[in-house]
């Protein structure tokens, strides 16, 4: 192996002296004379430009020497190399505006706006560097060309070699998408740039920062700052003040403030802007929909965590939640455990998290166990713990058990969401036998604040027309229309069944118009109602007319 490593240099040099026929197939073609005089031209008019631009030229002497010149692009990049020293930069900026303005009468090409650049920031001379990248910026984004999305940063990547130059132009780059609002595209940039090996500055983060929240681009924000922090570039002042007006400007400091106070208990006012920016980012990741970078957010919590951005309360919690959220319940009690013997006090989050992997997993029964040892140890469950009871009580037909939690959570000061409550009204439209004491606390609960919508009415009103109970459905349909809340599909069907079925079939062909006016689509259930009602009033003319237009909407 050892002779093989001497005689791999010597080998090499040999394949490239004497090239095989395997390497070189064919001989290269002679060079054509003609090429080699174009070359040769193209060369000398490079030298005599840049002598004429090094002896102090001006540009109408310039104009004059060399207007008949045919200055093609990739002419001009040989002449801006030929200046790319940085005492010389001030000259390629003059060759540069000049070839555009009196001789070339175009736009440069992004390849030499490119190399243009570079020699500017190699020469420190970073005002013009900005104003030539933003013009060229201006120029990528007007062309709305997916295919040259990346053009220019590509074309500095190309040249940065050759002009010898360093990352400030990147950052540079990343500011300008940033000051021209073209904030997807200068994060994606951003991205695209640390892939490939070069390190942004906190100043480029900010600056992005900065202009993603004055353009209220929230999801963007904390996109940002999570790329941030996976790079290990970890916020100063600004930057955490940024991310904390984005928390104001969604509505979620105070709820962001409320959760640390479920797990601090009343200590959390003492928790830096810091922490509660940081655990915001590790929850919003948590929280998502899709549910799976619950890796991720544990990854950030260990850099966080290794700097000092979080407590370790904080972190035992949100890891605890974590293995709740994967479905690790065995492994979340062994965290919590662990949390305890350390010298963690218990508190309201981990409480809630179990609860609601008990609840998610059908465990409604130790779900309600927990909810009681909550009480008993003094620690008050809040409006999310009562969420997950409901709903897994109503999922698990405990409806009305899910009924009572909705009245005892009132009697706290706490209402369901919409959401929640709407899905235990679904089951209510299962065992109609609960409509009325489901009505009367959402009555209760209105008078408390909270707002229904159009699904919560027409669950109601489906509940009550199973129930036969015409005179109801009647009035929560006469109490949306003075809500100015449109009934849906389901409410709709619900009052023109039950008109139907009290012999009501004029009122409910009323309805029926007014359902169509707003543009809800009629199901079959309705027409068969209507035809029903009609035949048995004996108006067989009206009952054929509905079999036809229920066929068109069929």
């Amino acid at each position: 192996m050892r002779s093989l490593r001497r005689l791999l240099p010597s080998m090499l040099s040999s394949a490239i002296r004497n090239p095989t026929s395997r390497s070189l197939p064919s001989p290269l073609p002679s060079l054509r004379p003609a090429f080699l005089h174009s070359v040769q031209q193209n060369q000398n008019v490079v030298e005599s430009i840049c002598n004429s631009v090094r002896a102090g030229c001006n540009w109408d002497s310039l104009t004059e020497k060399f207007g008949s010149v045919g200055l093609t692009d990739s002419l001009v990049r040989g002449i801006l190399l030929e200046l790319r020293e940085p005492p010389e930069a001030k000259r390629a900026l003059g060759f540069f505006h000049w070839s555009a303005q009196r001789v070339m009468n175009t736009v440069h090409g992004v390849h030499s706006y490119c190399i243009m650049v570079h020699i500017l920031v190699g020469a420190r001379l970073v005002t013009d560097a900005r104003a030539l990248l933003e013009s060229v910026l201006k120029r990528s984004g007007a062309a709305e060309n997916e295919g040259s999305r990346f053009e220019v940063v590509d074309s500095l990547l190309d040249s940065y070699r050759v002009t010898v130059s360093n990352p400030l132009v990147f950052n540079l780059l990343v500011q300008g998408y940033a000051k021209l609002r073209m904030l997807e595209i200068g994060f994606e940039v951003c991205c695209y740039l640390e892939d490939r090996g070069f390190s942004l500055t906190l100043i480029s983060y900010n600056t992005l920062l900065h202009f993603v929240l004055k353009s209220h681009e929230i999801e963007l924000l904390w996109k940002v700052y999570e790329r941030m922090i996976s790079r290990r570039m970890y916020p100063d002042e600004a930057g955490i003040r940024a991310m904390i007006h984005g928390l104001c400007k969604e509505g979620k400091l105070q709820e962001m403030i409320g959760m640390l106070d479920k797990i601090h208990g009343k200590r959390s006012a003492a928790c830096s802007p810091l922490v509660i920016v940081s655990t915001g980012l590790v929850l919003r990741i948590l929280e998502e929909e899709e549910g799976g970078r619950i890796e991720v957010a544990m990854g950030l919590l260990r850099l966080m965590l290794q700097r000092n951005m979080i407590t370790d309360t904080v972190a035992f919690s949100l890891i605890v939640h974590a293995k709740v959220k994967l479905g690790d319940l065995s492994s979340a009690s062994e965290v919590y455990d662990e949390m305890l013997k350390r010298g963690f006090d218990a508190n309201s989050f981990c409480y809630t998290s179990f609860v609601e992997g008990y609840c998610h997993s059908g465990r409604v029964e130790d779900a309600i166990n927990l909810l009681r040892e909550m009480k008993s140890t003094g620690l008050k469950p809040y409006s999310q713990t009562f969420d997950h009871i409901i709903l897994g009580c109503a999922k698990t037909g405990r409806v009305e058990e899910s009924l009572e939690y909705c009245s005892e959570m009132m009697s706290m000061g706490h209402l369901p969401t919409l959401s929640v409550f709407n899905e235990m009204l679904a089951k209510v439209m299962e065992q109609p036998v609960h409509t009325n004491q489901a009505n009367e606390i959402l009555t209760s609960m209105m008078d408390k604040g909270f707002f229904p919508n159009e699904i919560t009415y027409s669950r109601l009103m489906a509940a009550y027309a199973k129930d036969g109970k015409v005179e109801e459905v009647a009035k929560l349909y006469y109490e949306m229309e003075y809500r100015a809340i449109s009934p849906g599909e389901l409410g709709f069907a619900s009052i023109i069944s039950s008109l139907c079925n009290c012999g009501k079939v004029e009122e409910a062909g009323r309805v029926l118009k007014v359902m169509k006016d707003r543009g809800v689509r009629p199901v079959k259930d309705v027409y068969e109602a209507l035809i029903h009602g009609h035949l048995d009033k004996g108006s067989e003319e009206i009952a054929a007319r509905l079999r036809r237009e229920m066929v068109l909407y069929d």
